[in-house]
């Protein structure tokens, strides 16, 4: 006989993220324990739930070495000045490692288990930069992840594993041409100078360290991104065309029902719909398709149902290549820029994406705003939230 047991429901009651600090920017300094207790302190202190209360922080992390290391979700939470009783986890799902963090703490709150989950992520390019976990095994005679590999070898070859290679090969398979690339890099800066000169961001930015505002958005044209030489040889991306190095942090509250009621408070969003999926490791960056397509059968919806989406812009092939294959429209895809102009604080993106989400389905009066990111090994989560009030 199998038995079913009624599924509790995830809300989301809080989401703030701090400004992102440019490369050499104002963030550029700080340890990442305490760039991730700043949202973590804030998050608590703005909430009608007592810090002992929590049940778990969950935070995304990439290349957790050095400051980073030593589950960075705990130490920031100490760091933060709150209770030792609270522990603390950190997850690396690459890119999508803090909305990995999001889809635990949902689960752990659908299953009964838990009713207060802190979910997040930082990261500190600056001091640690992309790939330094994966260059710190050579000083101990590994070259790289994968090539000592026998299953992995036998089964991909010596083919190179890198972000940029991916991303070149989905531009030419999806006939995407530098000037359009650049067209779309250069929107993704534009729309972000505009919503923050509108004030779209006062609502999820905490100012950190004196700083108020997005280092990362550029001055630029279509004039200046056409004399950047290429990342590869005879290739079409360039860094105009690529996600920007970054420091930030970024956190949200996830609660039970229960919890809303002990503590009176007030839902955001519930969490609709929570899949991942995985696409060919080599091409890397091409499972945001596939894991849409899988998220829209599995929670019973169409793409016309979403009024609005985030999907991250590692580099611009990435959401084109998506866009051109759902459908979807552009102009209700990343309305406030992406991480072109944004930045990509890897750990930490996924929050920073979800905050934008809800803040922009607030601000439009939406309904369902899905998420979505390319990360490595090929995997793409997918997160569907529904507006409430």
């Amino acid at each position: 006989m199998r038995y079913s047991m009624a599924m509790n429901e995830a809300y989301i009651v809080d989401a703030l993220r701090s400004p992102t600090g440019r490369r050499k920017g104002s963030l550029a300094s700080w340890h990442g324990a305490d760039l991730g207790a700043a949202v973590l302190r804030a998050l608590v202190e703005r909430n009608a739930v007592p810090a002992e209360d929590y049940d778990d922080v969950i935070f995304g992390c990439v290349d957790a070495i050095g400051p980073l290391a030593g589950d960075i979700a705990r130490t920031a939470w100490l760091a933060a000045g709150l209770p030792d009783a609270v522990p603390g986890v950190t997850v690396d799902r690459q890119c999508g490692s803090s909305q990995q963090a999001l889809h635990f703490a949902a689960q752990g709150i659908m299953s009964g288990t838990q009713d207060v989950v802190a979910v997040g992520g930082v990261q500190t390019m600056n001091a640690i930069p992309i790939s330094a976990a994966m260059l710190a095994g050579r000083e101990y005679g590994f070259e790289d992840p994968f090539s000592g590999s026998k299953g992995w070898v036998a089964r991909y070859g010596t083919e190179t594993v890198s972000q940029f290679h991916a991303a070149e090969r989905i531009a030419e398979k999806w006939q995407l041409s530098r000037e359009e690339m650049e067209r779309y890099a250069l929107q993704s800066h534009q729309r972000a100078v505009a919503a923050a000169e509108a004030g779209y961001f006062a609502s999820q930015l905490l100012p950190v360290g004196g700083l108020e505002h997005d280092e990362t958005p550029r001055d630029t044209s279509m004039e200046k991104m056409a004399g950047l030489e290429p990342l590869l040889e005879n290739g079409r991306l360039t860094a105009a065309t690529s996600s920007q190095t970054c420091d930030a942090s970024a956190a949200l509250l996830m609660v039970s029902e229960a919890a809303l009621k002990r503590y009176q408070l007030r839902p955001r969003a519930r969490i609709h719909h929570l899949s991942v999926r995985g696409d060919d490791p080599i091409w890397m960056l091409t499972a945001p398709i596939p894991a849409t397509e899988h998220a829209m059968k599995k929670s019973g919806m169409s793409l016309a149902d979403i009024d609005l989406v985030e999907i991250n812009e590692a580099f611009a092939s990435i959401p084109l290549a998506w866009l051109a294959e759902t459908g979807y429209p552009e102009e209700q895809t990343n309305v406030n820029g992406g991480a072109i102009a944004l930045g990509h604080p890897l750990g930490a993106t996924g929050a920073r994406l979800m905050t934008a989400l809800l803040c922009e389905l607030e601000r439009r009066g939406g309904r369902y705003g899905l998420q979505t990111m390319c990360e490595g090994g090929g995997q793409a989560n997918v997160t569907i939230i529904e507006r409430l009030g």
